[in-house]
């Protein structure tokens, strides 16, 4: 199961999560392509710039607890983590704002880097990845848009398909995950940093929470439904002459015949809507 969208897209330009994606892709290509071919060169790099958690732990290059945000072990590494900063970051940004998101997204990454040396203060093993950066921003998503719903691409050998399910679900079973897998696995042998992404959503619900009571706690869920304070958007496949399909955006079950750039600006959050009119797809 892999998230590949939600129905809720910024209506503001998330200028922090695109320069974020951009900064993560430019500093793979600027060491990944060159070293890969050399797995001493490759590790001997992850050490200088990575987070080693014993090295840390003896005051030896404490840069790495922000370096290792920006690189990653490899393709999928990198286009897992940019994909889902992209599905969860603009909803979390246009909520915080530009400012406020910079400094959120930082300090959950610090804070999934402790949660993994907690659970191996002396390891040798450098860390690298944005994974628990973005699990902190899956965890303020969680808290304050719980029914948000997010289309997943499920792969069962043959069986290929897109469901629609709400975001409780999908990032609470990866939560689940992430718990299950770090407690069977045996940190000493390296792997996947499953505490990491553990602490990193952990933080993230703490950091989002007076957020989320300044908003109102439980009546925010229920002004907008649990979701983003904007319209939803559907996406519709439109055949071609040419026989590739063409995946349309439009605004919501209603406006489903009418373009998402034909439509207004809706209000952020805090912001009061107006009276509804036929595209205003009420909830």
């Amino acid at each position: 199961m892999f998230p590949i969208r939600d129905h809720n897209p910024s209506n503001r330009t998330p200028f922090v999560t695109w320069t974020l994606i951009v900064a993560n892709v430019v500093i793979f290509l600027s060491y990944f392509p060159g070293l890969s071919g050399s797995e001493i060169e490759l590790t001997a790099f992850y050490r200088d710039w990575g987070l080693v958690p014993g090295n840390v732990a003896e005051g030896i290059n404490r840069s790495g607890l922000i370096t290792h945000m920006f690189l990653h072990g490899g393709w999928m590494h990198l286009i897992g983590n940019m994909l889902f900063l992209y599905i969860f970051g603009d909803n979390l940004e246009d909520l915080m704002g530009h400012i406020g998101f910079a400094v959120f997204y930082l300090l959950g990454g610090l804070g999934a880097a402790f949660g993994q040396m907690m659970a191996d203060p002396g390891s040798s093993i450098p860390m690298v990845g944005a994974s628990g950066a973005i699990a902190a921003v899956m965890g303020g998503y969680l808290l304050m848009f719980p029914r948000a719903r997010i289309d997943v691409l499920v792969l069962l050998v043959v069986f290929i398909k897109i469901f629609t399910i709400p975001a409780w679900l999908m990032l609470g079973l990866w939560f689940a995950l992430q718990l299950v897998s770090g407690l069977q696995m045996d940190v000493l042998g390296g792997g996947v940093a499953y505490w990491a992404h553990a602490g990193g959503f952990i933080v993230g619900v703490v950091l989002t929470f007076p957020l989320f009571l300044r908003r109102g706690g439980r009546s925010y869920w229920g002004a907008f439904g649990g979701k983003p304070p904007h319209e939803e958007v559907e996406y519709r496949v439109e055949r071609r002459r040419s026989g590739i399909p063409r995946i349309r955006r439009v605004r919501s079950a209603q406006g489903m015949d009418r373009p998402l750039s034909d439509l207004g600006r809706v209000p952020r959050a805090g912001q009061r809507r107006g009276p509804k009119g036929p595209w205003s797809g009420g909830r």
